[in-house]
């Protein structure tokens, strides 16, 4: 595999990545992570956003004047979240209800405008669709962890079935409550930089 497309899949996952290492897209993971399933929702939909946002911008790069730049690309950001929001309302509309303003609010997560920025608007259309992508992927992964874990031991179930209640397992609630994911976001980041020693502060 090439160099520079192996460090455009692995980098927003482990050394790069937009959550535990960048520290962007905190509000969503501290907000959406009580239930597995908004979790999961908010990070494909972040995946989705990202991905075409990326590609779209990098097919028009070289027609953006740069004084309008950053106009342009909240436009195609804005039209990419409206299009998953209306998917989201007519075919999973409980979800949409229970993700609220959060959806509408990916218009504004620094990832998605960032990767535009920092890659899209500099390279060709497949790189800058992979490099959104993955990106969306690393900030969607730290979701689901943390929404798995304070579903299991807020709730004591998993996309809503019941997992622990068989083994006597009694709910904690101080878990669906928000300190509680950062908290849980702390964890992650202290075992990933235990693991990667070149992410430590010297």
């Amino acid at each position: 595999m090439d160099a520079k497309l192996k460090e455009t899949i692995l980098n927003p996952i482990f050394k790069g990545n937009p959550i535990s290492v960048l520290v962007l897209g905190i509000c969503s993971s501290l907000a959406v992570t009580v239930e597995l399933k908004g979790a999961c929702v908010m990070a494909l939909s972040v995946i989705i956003v990202t991905g075409l946002s990326s590609l779209v911008c990098s097919l028009i790069r070289k027609t953006i004047p740069n004084r309008v730049r950053i106009i342009i690309q909240l436009t195609v950001v804005a039209l990419m979240v409206i299009l998953v929001d209306q998917v989201l309302k007519a075919f999973a509309y409980g979800i949409d209800k229970q993700l609220s303003v959060y959806i509408g609010l990916i218009i504004t997560n620094c990832i998605v405008m960032g990767r535009i920025e920092a890659f899209a608007l500099g390279n060709k259309p497949i790189p800058s669709l992979l490099d959104g992508v993955m990106n969306g992927v690393g900030y969607g992964m730290i979701l689901v962890i943390v929404g798995f874990f304070r579903e299991l031991l807020g709730s004591g179930t998993l996309f809503g079935f019941p997992v622990l209640s068989a083994l006597g397992y009694t709910n904690n609630g101080l878990v669906i409550l928000p300190p509680m994911a950062l908290i849980f976001l702390g964890c992650i980041v202290w075992v990933q930089r235990s693991i990667q020693k070149d992410l430590q502060e010297k």
